[in-house]
């Protein structure tokens, strides 16, 4: 009988020690206390370019390989991001969120849930990539200090799939003022 209570109690003692641990852990997705702070200043435009065009436009003109500059907001969805990598979807000016619409007290305004018509052609994937063109492994909204429904230029390369969507490779990105 006394067995029985040593085990009892052990797998006890160690149930409240790995949930101590547990708890103290950083919550899953809270990416600024994963990963250690990155520097984000190689990517970030000092200045906004002048000559962007709006997602609308440039998914609509822009060749496979082509140099673009677009504008628009982060958002599209109710998580715009590709967790930890140094990409977003970004959506054209002309389309308002849920926060642009007088009374509309809806919770995630960047998904543009009032826009699902428009929304499919109005989008892009923003993938900051580095010097050789890889995809950046740190997460946007650390890389270049962003969130939701921030407005940002973005200089890069036009990338095409078979359905006309568009990924714009960024190498820089100008994030407006508030």
């Amino acid at each position: 009988m006394q067995m029985k209570w040593t085990i009892v109690w052990s797998l006890t003692l160690i149930s409240g020690i790995v949930g101590c641990q547990q708890s103290s852990t950083p919550a899953a997705g809270n990416a600024s206390s994963e990963r250690p702070a990155v520097d984000g200043s190689a990517y970030l435009l000092p200045s906004e370019p002048e000559g962007a065009k709006d997602v609308i436009a440039v998914r609509e003109a822009a060749a496979d390989g082509e140099e673009v500059l677009v504008v628009g907001r982060i958002g599209g969805s109710e998580n715009p991001w590709i967790d930890g990598r140094a990409a977003f979807s970004i959506v054209d000016n002309s389309l308002k969120a849920c926060s642009d619409i007088p009374g509309d007290t809806c919770a995630k305004p960047w998904d543009y849930c009032c826009e699902t018509p428009a929304l499919p052609s109005s989008t892009a994937l923003i993938k900051v990539v580095d010097q050789s063109g890889e995809l950046v492994g740190a997460d946007a909204r650390e890389l270049l200090n962003v969130q939701e429904l921030s407005t940002v230029v973005v200089r890069g390369k036009a990338e095409r799939d078979e359905s006309g969507n568009l990924t714009v490779l960024a190498t820089g990105v100008y994030v407006a003022k508030k």
